[in-house]
């Protein structure tokens, strides 16, 4: 298994410098292809009029956010113009969670910022949240001021649910390429511990097999301490600048309500992280 084609997902109003660094390092790395992809909509303002003056001003919202996208395309260009390998840009007048849904298609994985505080996330920029949980596809949340991606050591977050297969599954490419890497379960208080390690050692051997060496540990969190604050206690011990990890959503209706690891990882601003729903 290797990424053939690599999909940064891009956002107007936003940085963008460390996904598109990180997007070209994984280009390089596995001679992909790289596809940029951004969208955006002009978002009336809350007191809005109508007929021709309503056109009219329509018109002009649009026209600027296809010249910002024009520019986006600029920056994407200029960043991948030494990368190699194919590239191709992707921009449309849309919601871009919408768009860069539709666009996952052509991916192995994406490749995005983390969220973003902004009132009008619908109309500028595709939230990871939606990305993660409805693409398909793995994705690689890149906090901004990373400078490259640090697969030095890389911790995997275990937990026996189809998510976190599918992660270990998607992220065999850059575990192949990773110097150490640590699985590690943090048990539930009504968990069997001996259970866990079991699985814990499954996926050690499962990546043995795969020609990727970890080692496994089982760590339960303290008292007054959260799964996702310990998990960040554990990434610390290890040095891991990327966690990789089953996304998990709590809400049926299109999933939205994260868990509270997910909510973590996606909000953290230090280390990659590569998620898998």
């Amino acid at each position: 298994m290797t990424y053939a084609t690599v999909m940064v997902s891009l956002a107007l109003g936003q940085p963008n410098e460390a996904r598109l660094q990180v997007a070209g390092e994984l280009a390089e790395r596995f001679e992909a292809a790289i596809v940029g992809v951004a969208a955006a909509q002009f978002a009336p303002p809350l007191y809005f009029t109508d007929g021709a003056e309503a056109q009219r001003l329509v018109d002009r919202g649009e026209a600027s956010v296809r010249q910002r996208l024009s520019e986006l395309e600029g920056q994407f260009r200029a960043a991948t113009r030494n990368r190699g390998g194919h590239v191709e840009w992707r921009g449309a007048v849309d919601f871009p969670a919408r768009y860069a849904l539709q666009q996952a298609r052509c991916a192995d994985i994406i490749v995005s910022g983390g969220p973003s505080p902004a009132f009008s996330d619908a109309f500028s920029l595709a939230s990871p949240k939606d990305l993660v949980m409805q693409a398909g596809r793995p994705l690689l949340v890149v906090p901004d001021g990373i400078q490259w991606l640090d697969l030095r050591s890389v911790l995997v977050a275990w937990k026996d649910t189809p998510e976190a297969r599918r992660a270990v599954a998607d992220s065999l490419p850059l575990l192949r390429k990773a110097r150490e890497i640590t699985v590690v379960a943090i048990p539930e208080p009504e968990d069997d511990r001996p259970a866990v390690l079991g699985s814990v050692t499954d996926v050690i051997a499962w990546l043995t097999r795969h020609g990727v060496t970890a080692t496994a540990r089982v760590s339960e969190a303290g008292r007054n301490e959260t799964a996702a604050d310990h998990l960040g206690r554990v990434a610390a011990d290890v040095g891991a600048a990327l966690i990789v990890a089953g996304a998990y959503g709590h809400s049926r209706f299109r999933e939205l309500v994260l868990g509270g690891v997910t909510q973590f990882l996606l909000t953290q601003s230090t280390r990659c992280v590569l998620l898998s729903h």
